[in-house]
């Protein structure tokens, strides 16, 4: 507006005090400001700027500028600047500025911002809990310009000063707020970071418990130590200066102050951290949880997995040697990024792994949750210690970190999963035998003590099932049947809280999978679980099998990691494990060359494109190889203190173990060796994966692990009778296919099997 409105044109009008008008004769008049410097020129702005000092009104400016500039373009003047909101204007009564920096700085935020600061009181009502000091507080917001009142009087807003955001009094609070619709604030001044935000405001967006479900997530380290103990929460001791809480308190303070004057920002919706070490701030976007007991629906996870899994055509977005995705890497990683925070996100973080060169391209992203909860002697037992992600660009393995991670956090439990109580004799025709899944060998029952003493998380033998046993059981969505079938939640959800259930059965993550929609995680779980039963068909049969001619397959980047591997003084090979489903299948190896134990590391692949199973198997690998780059001499430096991998890291060579080297016999593999037909839609592969399994009289079954707050699409495939790669000896498969493809002339017998266990 040009003037104030119903005035009569008498408003006073000036400069915004956060401007500073410098004339320079014959060139411009330059507002200077924190922000820039604006240039306005022309001789006719010359003549009015020394006069927009707000005391002036419209009359006063067109009297005094005559006649150097007719009235006509003094009007046209002041009109661009108030447009461009460089102008204030002034009522004569306006009492004058007690604090011209205070208004200043309330303009900078934008006029309606200034007038609400300046123009009626902003009231805040302090919430301090544990030792807060409330005098501190109270002197922080009237630093700030705000007005404190006590519980029984109006505030627009509560400053709620905590000393952890898990503090179990913030439950009740926030329960309160929501029954009266009153906005908080909530600040922890205390460490060498403080925490502010978010504004919490009742019936639009997230609560408390939103955040808290993340915090927790985040303190997982604690967790063997709070159980040891008997407490919910271990806290480190108190770490701040006065410096650095009065800092926290006035941010806090501030930004109750913009809050209550108007003024918004995006941060406002999250927590906002500032190390008072190196002075990094940084936003940590919080957004609400669909499924959220306390402001969303609880119900909201369990009704989604009493539903059929629909599969729908799915065009191919993508064709690379990593894959055939429904949606580009970087379309992935702009909608699921703001998942990644150590305060508010699924996922603590995504980090490069440093060691060896960068065409090895992986990323980590935190503890593997399939692993279960940690402990001191579990942190470097496995070599799949955390969730990771691999590829031939940066991008496909950073995203490929983020998809695992939010994958294994979407298969933890959470308590809002559907589930009926049962055992599995009551359940009937209802539930599916877990041994069916498991594949546990009975003389692996009777040798439980001996495998269980290896360590390795994944071999440990459990209990034998007991049908009779009172458990939760979870429907599983069967696509050959179209109707549920219910499995244990212990074998299909990670860390589920019924210790008697764990002891039978466990979740591990063969066969979970996601992707940008439900069809490609399911072609991908799928393409797992093919892939890990042709491995251990392979290994566990010790069967030697043909050589894959690599450049064959006229790909520079597969040459690249020859050589790469070659400067690192390694050999690489990959040989084809592709067993009676007709799935290529692959398998490449590299061992060291320059002394006695080899290190050998081997990742795996599978595709129904050939070429897409030779870059899985390659990527894999290189994901792998970290862990045996800083070894020595001596026998010491590696990543992993599994005793298995130990012992065949130290003592397994390609000369002394012919199952690794390729079968001499049988010709290379090349492109033209595989039937492959490509396609343009997913759900055509998954369809052709589907027909080869039931037409070996096995069911598909997928539940959808998809979270709400989450987004992404994730699912466990379950195929009952496929193999696992780690040892899981039952009669099957595993003793029968090697036999019907030729590879054996009768079935290995149980002792007769490769004693040494896949690791990794």
């Amino acid at each position: 507006m040009t003037t104030a409105e119903g005035n009569d044109g008498s408003a006073l009008i000036g400069f915004k005090r956060h401007l500073r008008p410098q004339i320079v004769p014959g060139d411009a008049v330059y507002l200077v400001s924190e922000h820039g410097v604006t240039a306005l020129p022309g001789a006719e702005m010359a003549a009015l700027a020394p006069l927009l000092d707000g005391t002036r009104d419209l009359p006063a400016l067109l009297r005094e500028t005559a006649p150097r500039v007719p009235p006509a373009q003094v009007g046209s003047l002041i009109g661009q600047l108030t447009r461009s909101g460089l102008l204030d204007h002034r009522l004569p009564g306006d009492a004058p500025a007690a604090d011209p920096a205070a208004e200043a700085y309330w303009e900078s935020a934008g006029g309606d911002v200034r007038r609400r600061a300046t123009a009626t009181p902003l009231r805040v009502r302090i919430v301090a809990l544990g030792e807060t000091d409330t005098a501190a507080v109270r002197s922080s917001c009237h630093s700030a310009g705000l007005t404190v009142v006590d519980d029984r009087a109006d505030a627009g807003l509560d400053l709620v000063v905590c000393e952890d955001y898990l503090d179990p009094r913030l439950s009740d609070l926030d329960r309160r707020r929501r029954a009266d619709a009153r906005p908080w604030l909530l600040a922890k001044p205390y460490g060498t970071t403080v925490w502010i935000g978010p504004v919490f405001r009742p019936g639009d967006g997230a609560c408390w418990h939103c955040l808290a479900h993340r915090v927790r997530a985040h303190r997982a380290a604690q967790f063997p130590v709070c159980r040891a103990l008997g407490d919910a929460s271990v806290l480190p001791p108190r770490a701040a200066l006065p410096a650095t809480v009065r800092l926290g308190l006035d941010l806090a303070a501030l930004e109750c102050a913009k809050w209550l004057a108007g003024h918004r920002h995006a941060a406002q919706d999250g927590v906002v951290t500032f190390d008072t070490l190196t002075l990094a701030s940084r936003t940590h976007p919080l957004t609400r949880r669909p499924q959220c007991p306390q402001c969303g629906d609880g119900s909201l996870t369990g009704r989604r997995a009493a539903e059929p899994v629909v599969l729908v055509s799915r065009p191919k977005a993508v064709r690379s040697g990593g894959g055939h995705r429904a949606l580009p890497a970087r379309e992935v990683w702009r909608r699921y990024a703001h998942l990644v925070s150590p305060v508010t996100g699924a996922i603590k973080e995504i980090r490069r792994d440093g060691r060896g060169p960068e065409l090895l391209h992986v990323y980590r992203a935190g503890h593997n949750l399939a692993l279960g909860p940690r402990r001191v002697a579990d942190l470097r037992s496995s070599l799949r210690q955390e969730s990771a992600g691999k590829g031939r660009t940066r991008l496909q393995a950073r995203v490929g970190a983020l998809c695992e991670g939010l994958e294994r956090v979407s298969g933890t439990w959470q308590g809002d999963e559907r589930r009926v109580r049962g055992t599995l004799r009551s359940l009937g025709d209802r539930a599916l035998a877990p041994g069916r899944v498991q594949l546990w060998h009975e003389r692996q029952f009777r040798e439980r003590a001996t495998w269980n003493a290896g360590g390795h998380p994944f071999h440990v033998v459990p209990e034998p099932f007991d049908q009779d046993a009172e458990m939760s059981w979870t429907p599983v969505w069967s696509l050959t049947g179209q109707r549920h079938v219910l499995l244990p939640s212990a074998l299909l959800y990670y860390d589920v809280p019924e210790p008697g259930a764990r002891r039978m059965v466990r979740a591990d993550s063969n066969g979970c999978a996601a992707g940008g929609t439900v069809e490609d995680a399911v072609l991908q779980g799928l393409l797992e679980l093919v892939e890990r039963d042709a491995v251990a068909l392979w290994w566990y049969n010790r069967t030697r099998q043909p050589a894959v001619d690599t450049a064959a397959f006229a790909d520079p980047w597969t040459e690249r990691v020859r050589d790469v591997h070659g400067e690192l003084g390694r050999e690489v090979w990959v040989l084809d494990l592709t067993a009676d489903l007709g799935v290529p299948v692959m398998a490449a190896l590299s061992r060291r060359t320059d002394r006695p134990a080899e290190d050998i590391v081997f990742g795996f692949g599978a595709h129904l494109d050939p070429a897409v199973a030779l870059c899985r198997a390659l990527s894999e690998m290189n994901q792998l190889l970290p862990a045996v780059l800083d070894t020595r001499p001596d026998g010491t430096g590696y990543a992993c203190s599994d005793p298995v991998a130990l012992h065949w890291w130290r003592t397994a060579t390609r000369a002394s173990l012919p199952y690794l080297d390729p079968d001499p016999a049988q010709a290379p593999r090349t492109p033209a060796h595989y039937a492959h037909r490509p396609t343009d839609d997913l759900l055509d592969d998954v369809g052709e994966l589907r027909r080869r399994l039931e037409e070996r009289g096995m069911e598909v079954l997928v539940l959808d692990q998809t979270r709400p707050d989450l987004g992404l699409p994730v699912v466990r495939v379950i195929v009952p009778g496929l193999r696992h790669f780690w040892p899981r000896l039952a009669p099957g498969r595993l003793y029968d296919v090697p036999v019907a493809l030729g590879r054996l002339a009768e079935p290995r017998a149980y002792e007769d099997l490769n004693p040494v266990p896949l690791f990794v």
